[in-house]
């Protein structure tokens, strides 16, 4: 095994700046207007996120971290010996440890996160807790192909951990896309260990995604500043303002960035116009009950094995199995 005194080397695949500017453009010239909400998580979007899930609104994090902390040893004998734990959108990594306390002998552990800065500094520190454990973070957009790097020890199987409910983020033919592919990086006897944000009272919902403190509103508009240093576009934060509202019908948040008043803005020298209350969607964030998830995932290819959830249902921990 590779020595952890270090972590290995970050494997990089994500998006070029190419990709961030034609994925911007094309978003805006749709009707309505739209942004890749990915596109959050630059180094200053990263730290704001994890400062959300510390908030006393957002009882995502602290939910799906108890049922964690409750269930760990037994999520794990679930998973399994010698596995390859593959983790989307590892962010901090702080549920994960829950993982390794209580693994027997896994094969390595890859982060994959979009954020380099967030993901080697996370990736380091773990290495530092776990030196028995072979840490090969990769840079990349996990709804894209990307490498694996290759363990030093052969693992039995492949289990991808997807915590935080960021499979909300899709609308479900979109989903049942992500779980396809996950599908099909894991093969055979492979599995899938994913948090779910239930239904559950609206004012709860909506208090998660906006907070008395502003953080979430901070976070949604460092798009639009990301976009600016980045992509050279003169977005006016000042004139554009962060609405998270739940629709209980379609089952889902949906946030937005509203224009203050009729504005334009230039990016790549395309000028776009917004009418006063245009909204720009930023992301989607669905709730789900246990059977509406499982029928999901089913399209996938997924068959359900168990999940654990909190005493009040307020979100659920589900385990699937790929028999193929």
């Amino acid at each position: 095994m590779r020595s952890q005194d270090s972590p290995a080397a970050v494997v990089e695949a994500k998006p070029s700046r190419r990709v961030f500017l034609d994925d911007v453009l094309r978003g805006l010239r749709q009707e309505p207007k739209c942004l890749p909400c990915k596109y959050f998580y630059d180094e200053a979007g990263s730290r704001l996120f994890d400062e959300i899930c510390e908030l006393e609104e957002y009882y995502l994090t602290r939910t799906e971290l108890a049922i964690m902390q409750e269930n760990a040893p037994g999520i794990a004998r679930h998973l399994g010996d010698g596995v390859l734990l593959l983790e989307y959108g590892s962010g901090s990594s702080i549920k994960t440890r829950l993982l390794l306390d209580h693994l027997s002998e896994p094969a390595c552990y890859v982060p994959v996160d979009i954020s380099l800065e967030h993901l080697e500094a996370s990736a380091a520190r773990l290495a530092a807790a776990y030196p028995q454990v072979e840490v090969l973070p990769v840079c990349a957009d996990f709804t894209d192909d990307f490498d694996l790097p290759e363990p030093s020890r052969s693992p039995t199987h492949t289990v991808v951990y997807f915590p935080g409910s960021t499979i909300g983020n899709f609308e479900r033919e979109g989903a049942a896309m992500v779980l396809r592919r996950i599908a099909d990086v894991c093969g055979s006897n492979g599995g899938l260990l994913v948090g779910v944000d239930l239904k559950k009272h609206p004012a709860t919902i909506e208090a998660a995604y906006n907070d008395a403190r502003g953080v979430t509103a901070e976070f949604n508009l460092n798009i639009l500043r990301r976009i600016n240093r980045e992509l050279g576009a003169d977005f006016r934060l000042d004139r554009f303002h962060h609405r998270a509202v739940y629709r209980a019908r379609r089952g889902r948040v949906e946030l937005g960035l509203v224009s203050q008043w009729r504005q334009a803005v230039t990016i790549a020298g395309e000028v776009f116009r917004f009418d006063q209350g245009e909204e720009i969607r930023t992301e989607y964030s669905h709730k789900y009950t246990v059977d509406e998830f499982r029928d999901v995932a089913a399209r996938a290819g997924w068959t359900l094995d168990t999940y654990w959830t909190d005493p009040a249902r307020r979100f659920a921990i589900l385990y699937f199995v790929n028999p193929a």
